[in-house]
């Protein structure tokens, strides 16, 4: 007959199947929020760290040329090149947070940046690298916060982190935009 009671053993091996099932689907669903987390960043080498931003900050990656001076400037605002139109600042983040002095040559590259303050007059600047910028996954679980609240941090950095075992420093970069503004506004 069609109506049996499943022995005891068949009713347990169900319930652990079940469960084993269940387990999986929520284990899905914890990778896929965890990757519905990460970010792709891009690691930037320049002179004395490393700067982690987020990939979207990034709209192009040029070879270096020598920028045109600009008058009067501070020595970490490098002068100006041309892309797409625009007339782009372009600094040494290195020279800016007093980290390193950054001569640009052979081997460095130029990173132009979105402008991310409303304030900003310009929606580009550039930024002096060495060596392409390596694009990486950022994880909540992978990214450390590396400096104390009482700690004094260089100029144009907002903190100190890890990623994996890379040590690196966000900048601020609205305030090194505010920064690009304000030396703009003095050579002129």
């Amino acid at each position: 007959m069609s109506n049996e009671i499943p022995d005891r053993d068949d009713a347990a091996a169900d319930q652990a199947a079940d469960s084993v099932q269940a387990q999986a689907a929520a284990d899905d669903g914890a990778l896929a929020l965890s990757a519905a987390n990460d970010i792709r960043g891009v690691m930037i080498q320049v002179a004395g760290a490393r700067l982690l931003l987020p990939n979207a900050t990034i709209a192009e990656v040029l070879s270096y040329a020598p920028p045109a001076p600009i008058a009067n400037a501070p020595r970490w605002l490098l002068g100006q090149i041309r892309w797409r139109g625009w007339s782009l600042p372009m600094i040494a983040f290195g020279e800016l947070s007093g980290l390193a002095r950054e001569p640009g040559g052979l081997g460095s590259k130029v990173v132009v940046l979105k402008a991310l303050s409303a304030a900003s007059r310009l929606p580009y600047f550039a930024m002096l690298t060495q060596g392409f910028p390596r694009l990486v996954t950022v994880s909540p679980s992978g990214l450390y916060l590396q400096s104390r609240d009482d700690e004094a941090l260089p100029l144009g950095v907002q903190a100190r982190v890890r990623l994996n075992d890379d040590p690196a420093l966000l900048p601020d970069l609205e305030a090194v935009e505010a920064m690009i503004g304000e030396a703009l506004a003095q050579a002129a």
